[in-house]
């Protein structure tokens, strides 16, 4: 009589480790993933990114688009000779593009209304080239 009832709290007891057992050992959701990712990642990589195109005589359009994120290895130290400093400045760059070409609604009619952006392929840690990205030199 004894055996019968520890024998059902004992499987309730096993139902419920097993249960904790497979819980820790499912992935993470895709949201908690990507956020607690995206706060450790160093490096370059595509990521999704939506901004509004425009310009002057046409309406604004929201796209959604691939773009280059993330955090590069920078440094600065003194030296003794100019220009007193040895730098190491890296940015997050395109590497592969390729370009779309969209038209922009309500434009007036002496006004274009094709626009074109870039679309991230490959992404990497490089130098900032003016001609592709929006570099600060100085705050």
């Amino acid at each position: 009589m004894m055996l019968q009832r520890t024998l059902p709290h004992s499987r309730s007891g096993l139902v419920l480790i097993w249960f904790l057992v497979w819980t820790s050992l499912q992935p993470p959701s895709p949201s908690r993933a990507s956020a607690v990712n995206l706060r450790r990642f160093i490096g370059c990589a595509v990521r999704e990114f939506t901004f509004l195109a425009k310009k002057p005589g046409c309406g604004g359009l929201h796209i959604t688009t691939d773009a280059c994120w993330g955090r590069c290895e920078t440094w600065e130290k003194p030296v003794l000779e100019p220009p007193f400093i040895e730098s190491y400045q890296r940015v997050c760059t395109y590497n592969l593009t390729r370009l779309v070409t969209v038209k922009l609604p309500n434009c007036k009619p002496n006004v274009e209304p094709s626009y074109t952006y870039p679309v991230a392929l490959r992404c990497a840690c490089g130098v900032c080239l003016t001609s592709t990205t929006e570099c600060i030199t100085s705050v």
